[in-house]
């Protein structure tokens, strides 16, 4: 049995909780945020405590879902109370950023074109004055962490100068030039 998953999670005072069957929807002061899950573990919830279960001790998925079902319902609540947020650097000359309207991001990273990033719903993309700091917010820890690979993707740190898009706190490895004789 997972100990992860045996472990309880407790409810902050602010937050509404719904569990219909593998469906739990959590409810805070930063957002709404809901999933579903597979019917292999089973979640209750009582006296302001959610329980993780696991269905069938001798089925192995059923065993590997419980700590991750916990973990997942556990983010989601961390989430709705306090929000997730990653932070991104952009290095190099002229390289910026800028905000197209409420759901799009313009990046200028040295190409012929501007590239132009749609912004999932639930997600908050705040830049500095400069246009090289970009902090990405949101309820959701997969979407905040999906989003931010997403931009970084566009051009990520190349080792020699160390231009491109890394996030903040994230260590590259440079590498020395070309030596002439």
């Amino acid at each position: 049995m997972s100990r992860i998953g045996k472990a309880s999670i407790q409810i902050p005072p602010n937050v509404k909780i719904s569990v219909d069957k593998c469906k739990v929807t959590v409810e805070g002061p930063q957002g709404k945020n809901e999933q579903t899950f597979d019917d292999s573990v089973g979640i209750a919830l009582c006296d302001g405590v959610i329980c993780v279960t696991c269905r069938d001790e001798n089925d192995r998925h059923s065993k590997m879902m419980h700590g991750t079902v916990r973990s997942i319902i556990n983010s989601m609540v961390a989430g709705v109370v306090s929000g997730y947020s990653k932070d991104l650097e952009i290095n190099g000359v002229g390289f910026k950023a800028s905000l197209k309207g409420h759901n799009s991001l313009d990046l200028d990273l040295g190409y012929s074109h501007d590239i132009l990033y749609s912004i999932p719903p639930g997600i908050r993309i705040v830049i500095d004055q400069t246009g090289t700091k970009i902090s990405v917010k949101g309820v959701d820890k997969k979407t905040v962490g999906q989003v931010t690979a997403d931009i970084k993707r566009f051009y990520p740190v190349e080792p020699y100068k160390g231009k491109g898009v890394r996030i903040v706190g994230e260590f590259v490895r440079h590498k020395e030039g070309k030596k002439t004789a």
